[in-house]
């Protein structure tokens, strides 16, 4: 609820600003003048910089999936609103003398504005913003899967994906393939020293069949360097892509990439490689996965 009520606190100042103003100026003029006028300089606040502008006009046009803004991102934009229309509303209200009434309205108005500038100055393009509040189920053990509930009618399947895939490259060999939990990154941030007990994949994406269990396997299947050639990284994912039977969305995904003549032979080489790994012993397969994934020898592409 922390929009709505911004927006209605808002909505409140600006017609409390339009009152005042419309009881020094002739109503006639008053009303389209201001009424354009507030809406050019909030609309405009979105096409320049600093940022803080936007921050303090109350405008939230990026807000993803499970995200709220936090209470201080709503506080910046209320209290510019609020300060001048309470400031003005001091001028208003006929109590006390004139004078009196102008300073305490002027140094109203300038704390809000001063105040709502100082809270969203240094803040960038996106204002703070609290991630992972959309409500999440959970199934399974090892690994437990958790999506938002809104993408839960595959909860079931992504779970069985992932484990069929984790149990069968662990059984091959992959060093690692064991994680507690796989999350979706829409859950919000890791939990501090989670390490690779958590899995973060876009699962929620993942509606149809092998999508998840792909997205597991290429995860398990983590190489030590940072930068691998192309043709030893594909061959390691297509042999995980044999093991547990997600040829066709390896296909798929070579596919999206863009079919060229260098792309076909890349992935010639890549299939002689794979067809000799998988006619070898259980044995030499283990050996050949490790060494893939743990060297670095040649790693410049």
């Amino acid at each position: 609820m922390r929009l709505p009520l911004m927006g209605m606190l808002i909505v409140v100042a600006h017609a409390i600003v339009g009152f005042a103003l419309g009881s020094f100026l002739p109503r006639l003029i008053a009303t389209p003048v201001v009424a354009v006028v507030d809406w050019i300089a909030i609309a405009f606040t979105r096409a320049t910089q600093p940022y803080w502008l936007r921050h303090v006009s109350g405008q939230f046009s990026d807000i993803g999936f499970g995200e709220v803004p936090r209470f201080v991102s709503v506080a910046a934009p209320v209290l510019l609103a609020g300060g001048v229309a309470v400031g003005l509303l001091l001028l208003w209200v006929p109590f006390g003398p004139r004078l009196l009434r102008g300073v305490l309205a002027l140094g109203v108005a300038v704390t809000g504005v001063l105040g709502a500038q100082h809270l969203a100055r240094d803040w960038p393009h996106t204002p703070p913003m609290a991630t992972g509040r959309a409500p999440v189920d959970c199934t399974g053990v090892h690994p437990q899967v958790c999506l938002p509930r809104v993408a839960s009618e595959n909860l079931a399947r992504t779970q069985r994906e992932a484990a069929d895939a984790l149990r069968t490259l662990h059984a091959a060999g992959v060093p690692g393939a064991a994680p507690e939990r796989i999350d979706d990154p829409l859950n919000g941030p890791a939990e501090a020293g989670s390490g690779d007990q958590v899995w973060r994949l876009s699962l929620m994406s993942a509606d149809r069949p092998h999508e998840a269990g792909y997205q597991v396997m290429v995860r398990a299947l983590k190489f030590r360097c940072t930068q691998v050639p192309l043709v030893r990284a594909r061959s390691v994912w297509l042999w995980g892509a044999t093991r547990t039977g997600q040829v066709n969305m390896y296909q798929e995904r070579r596919k999206r990439e863009g079919v060229t003549p260098e792309s076909r032979q890349i992935e010639s080489q890549v299939s002689d490689q794979v067809r000799d790994i998988l006619d070898r012993s259980p044995a030499e397969q283990k050996a050949w996965i490790r060494s893939n994934l743990d060297s670095c020898a040649g790693s410049t592409a």
